[in-house]
């Protein structure tokens, strides 16, 4: 079953100019400035007037829930399917956060594959915020090694939430990550929730002066402070990608931190964008008690997007902080619209709302209206 998308703006992302799309089972087939059309297409969205963009790529995500810093009345629900749909989320990472007590590697796995099997591309990381990390096989060399859809590691540092491990157990973990990477083909991540103390980056730092490959190291929430955004634009400058978090704290709005990162020299591509999507923005005060808390929204980085652009950021790069950079920082395929690549398509309004969605081929939002709800909405 063929379906064909014509006079769409296509940010591949690169600027494609006016094209049409064939899109054939889960596969985008041909992307070119005229497509002639033929009895095997069974589908016709004309998009004219509107932009077509790859699916966005979201590699934090608390798909089964955050929070829980002020109570178990506190902790935030699991992910509906209908919510990262409507985020124009294709590709999703879910992560553990605060709570590894009540929430574990084995049940953020179980939603992991539910996504999968309701139509979406997840992966996961293995961890949480503490050193040693949970795990689902007790190992994380064999977390990494065996489990195919997970891609690394999560843990916090400079959070008074997390277990201030010392730079000799980073190490170690570290090298059980690389190992583990070789090994099953993968990148291999330390994807490191970073905090608001002083130290900030300096422990991740002395990782690559001691002769871990920097790309093996993937910050976030690297706008929180301005020391710490500092710390990330030397990070990017020496080769690293940094990831900055749509929808949770950050020092100014994060537009502008990024316009700031460009001027001052990091490469566009270093650069992406993440959620923290259901996860928890305690407030806490001088004593440290918890003031308030909101949770973060899957949606935020569509939402961020046409901030972008008004911020003077060139679509092509914009996008691409959601969807090609995001792929290549964690060494998965996707993130772009070219022939041969995964159906991952956003359809985006004048306004940049998400008018269509299709995941593998599949239209799964139209005309802004959800077409799947999954098995509980």
């Amino acid at each position: 079953m063929f379906t064909l998308l014509t006079n769409a703006r296509v940010f591949s992302p690169e600027d494609a100019g006016l094209c049409s799309l064939l899109l054939y089972a889960d596969r985008i087939v041909a992307v070119e400035k005229e497509i002639s059309l033929f009895n095997d297409v069974t589908e016709t969205i004309d998009c004219r007037g509107k932009w077509v963009i790859p699916g966005l790529i979201d590699q934090h995500v608390h798909l089964t829930g955050g929070g829980g810093e002020a109570g178990f009345a506190s902790r935030t629900p699991a992910v509906k399917l209908r919510d990262l749909i409507e985020a124009g989320i294709t590709t999703v990472v879910g992560v553990l956060g605060t709570d590894a007590i009540s929430r574990s590697p084995k049940d953020l796995y179980a939603k992991m594959q539910s996504l999968n099997l309701e139509g979406l591309r997840a992966f996961m990381h293995t961890g949480a915020y503490a050193v040693p990390s949970p795990t689902i096989t007790r190992s994380v060399r064999d977390d990494i090694t065996f489990i195919p859809a997970i891609l690394g590691v999560k843990i916090a540092l400079a959070d008074h939430r997390g277990s201030y491990p010392t730079l000799q157990e980073l190490l170690r973990l570290i090298s059980d990550i690389r190992v583990a990477s070789l090994l099953a083909g993968k990148k291999g991540l330390l994807h490191v929730h970073l905090g608001n103390l002083p130290e900030g980056m300096s422990q991740l730092n002395a990782l690559c002066d001691a002769g871990i490959p920097i790309h093996h190291i993937s910050p976030t929430h690297v706008a929180r402070t301005e020391a710490l955004f500092a710390q990330a634009i030397d990070f990017a400058r020496r080769g690293g990608h940094i990831d900055v978090t749509s929808g949770g704290s950050r020092f100014m709005p994060q537009e502008e931190a990024i316009r700031n990162a460009l001027e001052a020299q990091v490469p566009a591509d270093r650069i992406t964008i993440s959620s923290d999507g259901n996860g928890s923005v305690p407030r806490f005060n001088a004593q440290g008690i918890v003031e308030g808390l909101s949770a973060a929204p899957v949606s935020g980085n569509l939402q961020l997007l046409p901030r972008l652009i008004d911020a003077g950021i060139a679509v092509p790069q914009a996008v691409a902080m959601m969807t090609a950079n995001v792929a290549q920082s964690l060494g998965i395929s996707g993130g772009v619209l070219a022939a041969g690549e995964r159906a991952d398509i956003c359809v985006l309004n004048d306004d940049l709302s998400l008018a269509h969605l299709f995941a593998a081929g599949k239209q799964v939002l139209r005309d802004g209206e959800c077409l799947i709800n999954g098995n509980f909405g």
